[in-house]
């Protein structure tokens, strides 16, 4: 197999010609690793290497999964593997190794997955862009001078470059979803509690955030989905897994939907004219599928919620670094954090227990209101950002002017849309239904009801066929440098 072949197959196709002895997992191995070296030095996506490991699990007996021998990117954060540094975007976490893997590593090694390597992040996972000072800046393969958003920034370039066809994210205030529209993937950030977080975790940030992958299609990630979800043992919470897969679900009809849809974001930030002109675009292209399109936005206090959302990001930055920095003896400062990190931190020490409940009965009303909201539609329509990608530099997690509370609202301007459906634990899914004039990618987000993950995967499996984007390829990308 050649890497332009390589390259145009999702994880299922892949997964395919393994099965059918036509490609050995060894091969695979070998072409992701001649990707990675063709690729990485223009986009930077590479934190960890796990190249040698891969190579060698390649040639042994793999799990029988759904992607057995497909190669595979760990997003350097949460999750970890055996042995393998977990840095976590920050110096102060360099070197961090857990002796065994966690319950999600496990499941994707299940799956038959090969990894042979870990993807840039930002610090802590706090940002909207991947620009750790700990790895330089990750570029867009789309547009190198553009951000490919994050946190799940290193994930979604490498997917979209062709190294990989799949690769772990997870998702926080819409780490998934953002880089996924910046990259023109499929972002699906699954209910809260549908796959595991054990056995370190409880709830990641309190509950608002996910663990899951970005992917090239729909049936990708509706097949990862079937393999990795569910609970482990002694889980805090879960959602209850449907009555069919995942797979079965992306692949039927979704009927006639009620979708409410909107251009105007909670908090009032402008959104850009190309981003409303997709929307237009995709509310015209569901009206034509026949679904129902009714302009309509939940009913929440942004204000209070604004507020909320800082303090549970703030309580759980102060107790992540305190964790870290005890068990790699460091100790947080200027020269180890970055700027708007540190003051994350420190903000963070200071709130009580009371501050903390507060923030989760504040989120609890909100998705409340929400719930109500989605007893009268199906899924809800928006852009995933209020603009096309962001230059690099704009989002600067370094830049010491900058509070805590100016630095949530600058990443909240660029994703507006993104962070409620954190807070309300429902799934959401960003799909590249637009591109701007330039030829940059632009999502579409559809949010559906608390654990009800199957809507949303019929209606994007029917978006992906009447508007396929999988013939689309960035400038950057790795069969163009065979």
């Amino acid at each position: 197999m050649k890497l332009y072949e390589y390259a145009r197959y999702d994880g299922l196709g892949l997964a395919e010609l393994v099965k059918r002895g036509e490609v050995a997992p060894r091969e695979l191995t070998a072409l992701a690793c001649e990707a990675i070296r063709l690729v990485n030095p223009q986009l930077n996506v590479i934190a960890v290497s796990m190249q040698e490991l891969a190579i060698k699990e390649s040639e042994s007996v793999l799990p029988k999964g759904p992607f057995t021998g497909v190669p595979f990117l760990l997003k350097d954060s949460t999750l970890h593997a055996a042995g393998v540094p977990l840095n976590s975007g920050s110096r102060l976490g360099e070197g961090m190794i857990y002796p065994y893997d966690s319950e999600l590593m496990r499941r994707f090694r299940q799956a038959g997955l090969v990894a042979i390597g870990s993807t840039t992040a930002p610090e802590f996972g706090f940002n909207a862009t991947t620009e750790a000072v700990l790895y330089g800046p990750t570029r867009n393969p789309w547009n190198p001078e553009k951000s490919p958003g994050g946190s799940s920034g290193g994930s979604a370039a490498a997917v979209a470059a062709g190294i990989v066809p799949l690769a772990h994210a997870n998702d926080g205030g819409g780490s998934i979803r953002i880089p996924a529209s910046c990259n023109g993937l499929v972002g699906l950030k699954p209910t809260r509690g549908r796959t595991p977080n054990g056995p370190d975790n409880g709830e990641v940030l309190s509950g608002l955030g996910v663990q899951f992958a970005v992917t090239k299609s729909v049936r990708d990630a509706a097949a990862l989905l079937d393999a990795v979800a569910g609970p482990d043992s002694g889980a805090y919470a879960w959602a209850e897994r449907p009555g069919r897969p995942f797979s079965a679900e992306a692949a039927a009809e979704p009927g006639r939907l009620r979708i409410a849809w909107t251009g105007n974001p909670l908090s009032g930030t402008p959104v850009d004219k190309e981003c409303l002109r997709v929307l237009h675009e995709t509310v015209g292209l569901c009206e034509e599928l026949g679904h129902e399109l009714v302009e309509a936005l939940p009913e929440v206090d942004d204000e209070a919620l604004f507020e909320a959302t800082m303090n549970l990001w703030a309580a759980n930055t102060y107790h992540g670094i305190e964790r870290l920095s005890k068990a790699l003896n460091r100790i947080p400062s200027e020269h180890n954090l970055e700027a708007t990190i540190l003051k994350t931190y420190r903000y963070g020490a200071s709130l009580s227990a009371h501050d903390l409940l507060t923030a989760l009965d504040i989120s609890a009303k909100a998705a409340r209101s929400v719930g109500r909201f989605f007893e009268q539609y199906d899924a809800l329509l928006s852009p995933t950002l209020a603009s096309p990608p962001l230059p690099l530099g704009v989002l600067n997690a370094n830049d010491p002017e900058i509070d805590v509370r100016r630095w949530l609202e600058q990443v909240f301007t660029y994703a507006p849309f993104t962070s409620l459906f954190n807070t309300t634990g429902q799934p959401a899914i960003s799909l590249p239904l637009g591109w701007s004039s330039d030829g940059l990618p632009i999502g579409m987000q559809f949010a559906g009801r608390f654990a009800d993950e199957a809507a949303l995967l019929r209606l994007a499996g029917q978006l992906e066929a009447a508007r396929p984007w999988n013939h689309k390829r960035p400038g950057i990308y790795a069969a163009n440098f065979q």
